[in-house]
């Protein structure tokens, strides 16, 4: 099967920036947003996390702070940046819990599910 990853454009319509290295993110786990017809959960919003949302992520059954050596995850923490599902960050909006989101490190198929209007709520790179 090939793997073809969709163009590297955010939701701004600029290039694709980074969203985290450390700890290491994304979908192909290059520290970028990038997705591709495979990635079923649409893993394209750079959220920044936060204590809530953390929490509120563990209490819907998917825990994002505890360690998952056997995966090579650290656990996430207040403050790291991490490639999250769109749908995840809907849902979190909805429920208004939802996390801090990097608009340049977020790809433009997060608009398939989130509108921009919505993202920028949450933006911190934005003026």
């Amino acid at each position: 099967m090939t793997i073809r990853m969709e163009p590297s454009v955010n939701v701004l319509g600029g290039t694709l920036e980074p969203c985290s290295r450390d700890p290491m993110t994304g979908f192909f786990r290059n520290g970028a947003c990038d997705t591709c017809e495979q990635d079923q959960g649409r893993h394209t919003v750079c959220a920044r996390m936060t204590a809530e949302f953390l929490a509120y992520s563990k209490y819907l059954g998917n825990d994002l702070s505890t360690p998952r050596p056997e995966h090579a995850f650290p656990g996430l923490k207040p403050g790291d940046q991490w490639c999250l599902c769109a749908a995840r960050f809907l849902q979190a909006h909805e429920e208004n819990v939802a996390p801090l989101v990097n608009l340049r490190s977020t790809h433009q198929k997060t608009l398939d599910i989130v509108p921009l209007v919505v993202l920028q709520r949450y933006a911190t790179d934005i003026d």
